[in-house]
């Protein structure tokens, strides 16, 4: 069933039994080749900050493109052309207008120097980083070498080697990639997607019955997340 989504609005949000105050859970769907879940992950960060209120943040797994090679020949406007069936002036725009989005909350794009690729194996990784205590480290690592250092994320190589600079274990990482160990758990997420009815992301599930869609203002966030504090609170 999907979450109810935040519409800016007071309803859709059922109370919490209980009067203990916890942090609450906020699970986001994303994937690392999506620009709007970068921004969106800064917007989200924001709106906790205007909050005020304790989040534990867990990532899920999505692949907006399964079926894009590890090594693409072309550029981002190529294949934004191809996927989306328009002119390369169009895909063009998209890519300015992102740009201009992203530089808005402190983040420098370089659409020039991006390896679009295939994140299934990032998917993966960050499954490993999860279960070795830095999940949260590892998807900014992983969104920054992507958007803005130029680094091919689609090869097991290089996400090892970005596994070590979050102070995970390299060689383990590499085994980790190697054996597909947590593709199940990449499928997992995936399934539990279709189950919310998430077509695009980010999507983010707040104390697993609220649903935000999208990069959305920082005000919502802070919004939503106050709204459920106090509901749990009561």
């Amino acid at each position: 069933m999907t979450p109810p989504r935040h519409d800016g609005t007071n309803d859709g949000v059922g109370c919490a039994e209980g009067g203990v105050t916890t942090a609450i859970k906020v699970d986001i769907w994303s994937d690392v080749q999506c620009p709007w879940c970068y921004i969106g992950k800064r917007k989200f960060e924001q709106g906790v900050e205007q909050s005020g209120v304790e989040v534990e943040v867990e990532y899920h797994s999505f692949e907006l493109a399964p079926d894009t090679p590890v090594d693409f020949v072309g550029t981002p406007v190529d294949y934004l052309s191809a996927r989306y069936r328009t002119s390369r002036e169009e895909a063009q725009a998209m890519v300015d207008r992102v740009v201009g989005v992203a530089a808005e909350v402190g983040l420098a794009y370089d659409y020039d120097h991006i390896h679009q690729t295939n994140t299934v194996l990032v998917h993966e990784l960050l499954h490993f980083a999860k279960a070795n205590g830095r999940q949260l480290e590892l998807k900014e690592r992983l969104l920054r070498a992507y958007f803005i250092e130029g680094r091919h994320v689609g090869r097991a190589d290089e996400l090892a080697d970005l596994a070590a600079e979050v102070g995970l274990d390299r060689d383990q990482a590499a085994a980790a990639l190697a054996d597909h160990r947590f593709l199940a758990d990449v499928k997992a997420d995936m399934a539990q997607a279709t189950a919310y009815g998430i077509t695009g992301v980010p999507f983010y599930v707040i104390d697993g019955r609220y649903g935000v869609s999208g990069a959305q203002d920082a005000a919502i966030f802070a919004q939503a997340l106050t709204q459920v504090a106090a509901e749990k609170a009561a």
